[in-house]
């Protein structure tokens, strides 16, 4: 694409021209004035704007940065990917535009609905297979079919590296990855029509002395739903504190776990000797009235105040007010009012 900006060197050709007599103030009005045609090409909807194009960018940038940690840890071996280019056409000239022989990883990403294709270069596939296998991990044009073993590796491995993709989505939206298969022939799968328009990210990826590209194919059928917040106004706007995964996790199985909930009718003192001698029939005095509130403790901690009482024929006890300041002394805690 052409800049609408001229340079410092074009603007002092321009005013040479109009100095000589080379060009005219007029013909350069007429020049401007003249409708300028740009052919449009209806197979090559524009789908994405250049502002929804950048956020991609940013997005596949911070995965291209967990990618290279991910496998320099797992090569142990310089290992870099960078984002090359974000570009939008149809998705019968991706198909086109990729090797005959190559990895294509389908997986899914909900809640969006549809596939998505992760396209990675066989001489790069190679280069981290032989590197993960004990090699020296130099990639070589691979002509043959990959054995069962290889291609269970090379699933592991791409099923991996894909789940660190949730990460660079967070701002946008919380991805739940699940992969699919392993192709090596694009004809065999279909993520999208052929005339549907697809964003495709290419990732320039380096493994030792070996180099390849690597292809994330986003058809824009399955983006649609999120690319209101593409824009550049979703990302600067005042966005909400997001918890960790793992906060996240641990939150899901507090929830689950089972407490003890304890009604206190009262409590006595007595010594061991007594204690030694109790015997069926023998009565034991609490410290509180039967008209008396009772305290309720989760785990062993005091939490309510409570009236015991009958719920369809069962004990039961009806909240009456919060303990405040369960973790000081008994004498110090309060009563906060609360719902019956």
């Amino acid at each position: 694409m052409t800049s609408d900006v001229l340079s410092q060197s074009e603007i002092d050709a321009l005013l040479a021209a109009l100095t000589s007599g080379e060009m005219s103030a007029e013909e350069l009005k007429r020049e401007q004035e003249t409708r300028k045609v740009k052919p449009y090409d209806f197979k090559r909807a524009l789908r994405f704007s250049k502002d929804q194009i950048r956020s991609l960018t940013r997005i596949h940038e911070n995965f291209a940065r967990s990618l290279t940690t991910l496998f320099s840890a797992m090569l142990r071996t310089f290992v870099q990917f960078s984002v090359v280019s974000v570009d939008q056409l149809p998705y019968d000239e991706f198909v086109r535009s990729i090797p005959n022989q190559t990895l294509l990883n389908v997986f899914e990403a909900r809640p969006l609905e549809g596939r998505l294709v992760l396209e990675v270069n066989p001489n790069v596939a190679y280069a981290m297979l032989e590197r993960l296998l004990g090699g020296r991990g130099k990639g070589m044009q691979v002509t043959g079919k990959w054995t069962e073993i290889e291609t269970t590796i090379l699933q592991r491995l791409f099923s991996r590296a894909l789940s660190h993709l949730p990460d660079a989505w967070k701002n946008v939206l919380d991805l739940d990855v699940r992969y699919d298969t392993l192709e090596v022939n694009a004809q065999f799968i279909q993520i999208a029509s052929p005339n549907d328009t697809v964003a495709v990210i290419t990732f320039r990826t380096v493994i030792g002395d070996t180099s390849g590209m690597m292809n994330l194919c986003l058809p824009h059928i399955v983006l649609e739903p999120v690319m209101a917040k593409l824009s550049s106004h979703h990302w600067l706007s005042p966005q909400k504190k997001q918890r960790p995964p793992e906060q996240k996790a641990l939150q899901r199985h507090m929830k689950r776990a089972v407490v003890p909930v304890v009604a206190e009718l009262g409590t006595a003192t007595i010594t061991v000797r007594d204690l030694m001698q109790l015997a069926p029939g023998d009565c034991i005095v609490l410290d509180q009235a039967p008209g008396d509130p009772i305290v309720v403790k989760v785990g062993s901690i005091p939490k309510f105040v409570a009236r015991p009482g009958t719920h369809r024929g069962r004990l039961a006890v009806q909240i009456e007010a919060r303990v405040k300041g369960e973790d000081a002394d008994e004498g110090s805690r309060q009563i906060e009012p609360g719902r019956d």
